[in-house]
Order: C-alpha cells, then structure tokens, then sequence
C-alpha cells in the first residue's frame, strides 16, 4: 500500500509532504462532520423533549409528584 509518491523514507520529512490518505479533503470532512454533530443534537433534543412529554402525560406535572411523594412520605412514618 503507498500512501505518497516517493520510494523510501530517507531524507527530510518536510521534501516527502503529507502521507495519509485523502489529502486536500480535510475542510469538507471538517464541515461533514460539524454538521453530523448538529443533526445529532437535534434529533438528541426532539427525542428527549418526546421522552418528557410522555412522562408528563404518564405521571402528571412536578405538582402532581410532589403532592404524591409527600402522601407516600406520611404513610411510611
């Protein structure tokens, strides 16, 4: 496998220049992968805000917890 265009590796590193594959392409990977992260967030974010709204449906507001937390915190003692 050849990563450049020479045939040994004697000399100045700085003559042999970069030796990794895709050379030139690292500004649109940057913007790919910025923009992966952002879509992530996103889809993070709508798929917690639904997680929410559906504990709030299933077990009512932070009024509704307290009062039940306080009734089961009587009971015990």
């Amino acid at each position: 496998m050849s990563t450049g265009n020479f045939e040994s590796w004697e000399g100045e590193i700085t003559e042999i220049g970069a030796i990794y594959p895709f050379v030139g392409s690292e500004f649109i990977l940057w913007l790919i992968g910025i923009g992966l992260w952002i879509l992530w967030h996103v889809l993070q974010c709508r798929a917690e805000n639904k997680q929410y709204e559906d504990e709030l449906k299933k077990f009512g507001d932070s009024d509704t917890i307290k009062k039940l937390l306080d009734v089961e915190n009587s009971e015990q003692f």
